[in-house]
């Protein structure tokens, strides 16, 4: 029988919501839940105030739950491409470690799948990369759980944080997997789970408070007040030793400003570089910059005068009631070049329209991505509008507009307090009206030498040099791709690597789009640079890519990798990315005689010893 809470102490929007989640808890969720709540009651009784009880029609009285005493040692698996699960990992350890708990941090790259069952206690942070598919550190061990070989965890406890993008259509999808495959497998939820948008710090930060309160009761120890909690979890979204991070970006001059495109080509690409002075802030090469940017402010001109809304109407922009004039909301903190699934079922709320609501059913699915793609807010609102409700009923839809990171292009050895970057200009048209991107073209556009950018640094250990400097690397960059093999050959120049280089490199034309090309030749003249292969597809009628180039070398590259050869990739994934990893399957299975398969589990087995990297987007 369905409970209906009737009769009950709660407001109306209270009933709505326990009504439509009490029919969807699983038995060990209504577990949790009646323990959490006693408990709960047991501490206000002892504390001497009052408790009023709900009284929910034709429910059975609910018994008293004691939760069972678990182990306090807990597991941390993170699957990151970008870094943003790992430094997560690393705030949830310390908030754990502060309680006392015993904690085991690592990669699922990094875990031995088969110890698995010998943990007890589990926690998995892990971001969806591309259509639905995990981040290359998590691949092995997501096939392993979702495999024959994934042993019953009757014994686990455990908790899912998941990162994603709304806009695509897979959101947070690995960690969903991972959530139901736990649970398939036996595991008990300690906290339920929580997918994260890309202003992930709140419900991120909230995450790791109900995970230290739920250990914190199941293992009996002393308990600590929700908001120390939260407070205990909301540790800087970066670990260098510095007060700037991606909640709090460094105000950062620009020195430079180029276009490193030729006359007459059909690309613009800039390169800024940035002062750190004063910042504390470190990185090292293979890491990212975030810049926080700003809308285009002829864009919002055209979307207030949509709404034929007041650009100085104050309103509240976020939860701890930070306030803002409209216009200055718009520009500067709230996403308006995005469209999300989620953003437009709350318009339609707003909207009587009946294409919207259309637009929106389960049927039309397909329509709706169609319609995602290459549409921004102004889009929506001269398709749908005019929507009811208050200016601030409005934008409390909108998310904030989220950092954009960019592979950092330099050495801070060979460039003290000094940050570059290699940013390609976006833009393009569709629907009938041109298209920018937000912060590419701020920074081609309206940024001069002298301006500041908000900034800050994101580590992502998944991209680093190798350890020994006598250790071959092969680099692959079309592009804008090449940014972080500049930081690679000058970080290797400073320290003095001895072990071989070898770039490829292509882009549309060699004239105007060889991108650092007296840098490049400089380093082949001197030897630091061993090996550069170019590919300029718009210069012969046949256009030739970076993987023709591997194929040509196909033999010679394979040689490399056998001697240990550690192979990094940059750039586009749908595309470059795919046909390149396609190519080096191919080539280790012709100079290898391999068979396919073989040649998989040859590039999977380089994945697995951190000789197969990428950074891709």
């Amino acid at each position: 029988m369905q409970l209906k809470v009737m009769n009950s102490p709660f407001n109306q929007e209270q009933v709505e919501l326990l009504n439509q989640l009490l029919p969807t808890l699983t038995d060990s969720q209504k577990a949790w839940l009646s323990g959490y709540i006693a408990a709960s009651q047991s501490q206000e009784v002892s504390g001497g105030v009052s408790t009023e009880q709900t009284n929910v029609q034709t429910a059975p009285t609910i018994p008293e739950v004691k939760v069972t005493p678990i182990s306090k040692e807990v597991t941390i698996l993170f699957g990151s491409q970008t870094g943003n699960a790992q430094s997560l990992a690393k705030q949830t350890k310390q908030a754990l470690t502060e309680q006392g708990f015993d904690v085991t941090l690592l990669s699922m790259n990094d875990f031995k799948p088969n110890s698995l069952k010998k943990v007890q206690n589990l926690l998995i942070l892990v971001s969806t990369h591309g259509e639905g598919d995990p981040p290359d550190t998590a691949i092995s061990f997501h096939e392993f759980l979702h495999g024959k070989r994934a042993p019953k965890l009757e014994e686990l406890s455990f908790s899912v944080l998941s990162l994603g993008d709304s806009s695509y259509e897979f959101f947070c999808q690995t960690g969903k997997e991972f959530d139901q495959k736990l649970e398939e497998l036996g595991g008990k939820r300690i906290h339920p789970r929580v997918d994260c948008d890309l202003d992930f710090d709140e419900p991120a930060a909230e995450w790791i408070a109900g995970i230290v309160q739920a250990f914190n009761e199941a293992t009996s120890v002393n308990q600590t007040s929700s908001s120390s909690l939260i407070e205990t979890a909301s540790i800087p979204a970066t670990t260098q030793a510095s007060n700037y991070s991606r909640t709090n970006p460094f105000q950062a001059e620009v020195l430079e400003n180029i276009n490193l495109n030729g006359q007459g080509s059909n690309k613009e690409t800039r390169h800024l570089e940035i002062s750190l002075e004063g910042s504390g802030l470190t990185y090292k090469p293979g890491d990212s910059l975030g810049i926080i940017p700003k809308n285009d402010p002829k864009l919002v001109e055209l979307l207030l005068k949509e709404l034929q809304w007041s650009e100085d109407e104050i309103v509240t922009v976020n939860k701890q009631g930070d306030v803002l004039p409209l216009k200055e909301a718009l520009i500067s903190y709230f996403e308006i070049t995005v469209l999300t699934k989620p953003l437009l079922e709350n318009l339609a709320k707003l909207s009587a329209n009946e294409e919207l609501h259309n637009l929106l059913a389960p049927e039309n699915k397909d329509k709706l991505k169609e319609y995602l793609n290459g549409r921004d807010l102004l889009d929506v609102v001269q398709d749908y509008g005019p929507f009811s409700g208050s200016i601030q009923d409005f934008i409390a839809h909108l998310r904030k507009i989220p950092g954009r990171l960019y592979s950092i292009a330099s050495s801070l050895e060979a460039n003290p307090e000094e940050v570059h970057l290699t940013i390609g200009a976006v833009r393009y048209e569709s629907f009938g009206r041109n298209r920018n991107g937000v912060c590419s073209i701020l920074c081609s556009e309206r940024i001069e030498p002298g301006d500041t950018l908000p900034v800050y640094i994101q580590s992502n250990d998944n991209f680093k040099l190798p350890e020994n400097p006598e250790t071959p690397i092969i680099m692959v960059g079309p592009g804008t791709g090449v940014a972080p093999f500049r930081a690679f050959m000058q970080e290797r120049e400073e320290i003095g690597a001895t072990g071989k280089s070898w770039l490829f490199f292509g882009d549309q034309h060699f004239v105007t789009d060889f991108l650092y090309q007296i840098e490049w030749q400089g380093w082949l003249k001197d030897g630091n640079l061993t090996k550069m292969d170019v590919a300029f597809s718009r210069d012969k009628a046949e256009k030739v890519y970076v993987q023709h180039r591997m194929l040509e070398h196909s033999k010679e590259l394979f040689n490399w990798l056998e001697e240990g050869a550690v192979v990094y990739i940059c750039g586009d994934e749908k595309n470059m990315a795919h046909d390149v990893h396609e190519t080096l399957i191919s080539i280790i299975e012709k100079e290898g005689h391999f068979s396919k398969t073989e040649a998989q589990e040859y590039l999977a087995n380089m994945q697995q010893q951190k000789r197969y990297q990428r950074d891709v987007y």
